[in-house]
């Protein structure tokens, strides 16, 4: 007996001082979670004040390039404490919540061992375990209140941190992008907290019904210009004897301009001898046809008399607009899509063969994703607040052929559809995931989590990797090979509209703010970056071993995909261009603010 109580008492000292020590350490963490908060609040971590001024001082003299590289190494500093930031609060909380639960089991251990020790004689004992039952009962209100303050002091925390880089992102944002500051924010991180990558998901039927490996892009997509991005998506077109020279003031190697009607940031799209685009102004849709040789506008279809379509228009930003998707073709067919959901398929003379309306969607800037089509199927990514979607309708008909919920948020990039050498996927990205999709069934192939944010750019695929990036999260490349996972990461040059581009070789990643960065696509290495002083809404497009990439003033830099940085040249059309252009037999596309432009020898 006088054994047990002695082992019983050395067990007690033991729990007692792991009580002690974690409940000292837990409120420590506390007390600086708590203190964290308040400083957060009565400064910014991000030195939004010196940013402001440094600012003001390049307003008064803009061609300071010194100013201007010192500005984006503050850019550079705020992202890094804002990462900093963000892991020692997330990695405080689970220090603090480590803390209380041993503190916890150190209290029911200790509570165990009492109540095999002699109780004392009556009537002392019944005092004494209504003063214990008191005090038990007031520290533990006392420490859940704490616990409670705690992990929301961290949470407001990690939220104000993300609202102050916001504005941090923001003014960099106008100083790099002043005519255009409200798209360029589309990407900002406002309230979202950055996730944690690894979380990954492969449905049970990815190996079941999905389309085998066959010819995809088909010889006639790539003989032609069929979507945004090109074949499949992707950025890359199958060209050769493409212009590196033109000069729009002078006319130079101009060899027809052609105003559009209506305003739009769709691209263009060709196929055969014709040019598709579209225009919009929140009262009147048009589907337009141009002939590809001379410019005239062969056909103007008038979409209207679509049923559902609502009677008013959903309010857009003016840097989105009623026609941001860019259409696709199959060469029987055009399909072409709206912010209110109209959807539409007209022959190659312009006549309606079916139409509908998607329901309008949930969208605060307005609805941005393009068209592409697979064999019979016309895709549609319709990522919108509270209802995330990717459908297939019948090319032909109109009709659903299948639609499968996603679980994300809003997107306005578009899907991108490759072949990975054994099967066809549909590859998209939303806040928080990219994910494949079967393009035959709608089923899903896997999934991972690896950005965040308002996603603006889609993916690029080489070589069995997908790369995903958003501006102020991260930039990931996902290797799909077996089961998906992460190859590397970074968040040095992120973009927040353009698209990346790869080949086996390279990757190239241009951002909206002037700076583009070539990496080594299976290490991540950063090969070269180079700022060309002006941004770009325009995606890079590679072709053959050549990058065009057109800046906002309408600049084309036309550079070498290769592990030093050689430029070729940098011709202009001398308006200004937010769309990414085709390429198609030795020629050029470009969508300007007005016109509609062809490049040729």
């Amino acid at each position: 007996m006088l054994k047990d109580i002695k082992q019983n008492n050395v067990q007690a000292r033991l729990w007692k001082s792991i009580m002690i020590i974690a409940g000292a350490f837990s409120f420590a963490v506390c007390i600086l979670l708590i203190a964290n908060y308040f400083q957060i609040n009565r400064a910014d971590p991000v030195n939004t004040n010196v940013l402001n001024s440094l600012v003001e001082r390049l307003n008064q003299n803009p061609n300071d390039e010194s100013l201007r590289n010192e500005i984006r190494e503050f850019d550079l500093l705020a992202r890094k404490a804002y990462f900093t930031n963000q892991w020692q609060i997330r990695f405080g909380g689970y220090l603090f919540l480590a803390g209380v639960i041993l503190f916890i089991i150190s209290v029911l251990m200790l509570d165990s061992i009492n109540k095999k020790t002699e109780p004392v004689p009556f009537p002392l004992e019944n005092k004494l375990l209504s003063t214990q039952k008191s005090a038990r009962k007031w520290i533990s209100i006392a420490g859940i209140l704490l616990v409670i303050v705690t992990l929301a002091a961290a949470f407001l925390t990690h939220k104000e941190i993300g609202n102050k880089f916001s504005q941090k992102a923001i003014s960099v944002i106008k100083l790099n992008n002043s005519d255009s500051l409200q798209r360029s924010s589309n990407a900002v991180v406002k309230n979202d907290t950055i996730k944690q990558l690894g979380e990954t998901s492969v449905s049970d039927t990815a190996k079941a019904n999905t389309a085998s490996s066959l010819e995809y892009p088909t010889s006639a997509m790539k003989s032609n210009f069929p979507s945004f991005r090109g074949p499949g998506g992707n950025g890359i077109a199958y060209k050769k004897n493409v212009p590196e020279i033109w000069d729009g003031l002078s006319g130079k190697n101009i060899k027809w301009k052609t105003p559009v009607p209506l305003h739009g940031y769709n691209s263009p799209v060709v196929w055969g001898n014709k040019i598709f685009l579209t225009g919009a102004d929140g009262t009147n849709e048009e589907v337009y046809c141009f002939d590809k040789n001379s410019g005239k506008i062969i056909w103007t279809t008038v979409v209207k008399g679509i049923k559902g379509s609502p009677d008013k228009s959903p309010k857009v930003t003016d840097d989105t607009g009623y026609s941001a998707p860019t259409v696709t073709t199959d060469g029987e067919n055009v399909y072409a899509i709206f912010a209110n959901g109209d959807i539409i398929a007209l022959d190659m003379k312009g006549k309606n063969v079916w139409s509908r309306n998607l329901g309008v969607p949930d969208n605060h800037y307005g609805y941005s994703s393009s068209l592409i089509l697979f064999e019979d199927k016309l895709i549609v990514q319709y990522d919108q607040r509270n209802s995330g979607n990717i459908m297939a309708l019948a090319a032909k008909t109109g009709n659903t052929i299948w639609s499968t919920p996603r679980k994300v948020k809003i997107s306005w990039a578009s899907p991108v559809i490759v072949n990975t050498g054994s099967r066809v996927e549909i590859l998209l990205i939303s806040d928080p995931c990219v994910a494949s999709y079967d393009p035959l069934t709608g089923k899903e192939l896997w999934k991972i989590n690896c950005t965040s944010g308002e996603v603006g750019p889609s993916v690029a695929y080489a070589n069995g990797i997908v790369f995903a990036v958003n501006e102020y999260a991260k930039l990931a490349a996902v290797q799909i090979s077996g089961q998906p996972k992460i190859l590397w990461e970074n968040n040095d040059y992120l973009s927040d509209v353009p698209s990346p581009v790869a080949n086996d070789k390279y990757l190239i990643v241009a951002t909206s703010y002037g700076e583009t960065a070539c990496y080594n696509p299976k290490t991540g290495e950063l090969y070269w970056h180079h700022d060309f002083g002006t941004g770009s809404y325009s995606s890079p497009i590679l072709v053959g071993e050549k990058v065009y990439l057109m800046d906002k003033k309408g600049i084309m830099h036309i550079f070498k995909a290769d592990k030093t940085f050689s430029l070729i040249g940098e011709p202009g059309i001398g308006e200004k261009s937010d769309c990414t252009p085709a390429f198609a037999d030795g020629m050029i596309f470009i969508r300007a603010e007005n016109n509609l432009y062809c490049i040729g020898k």
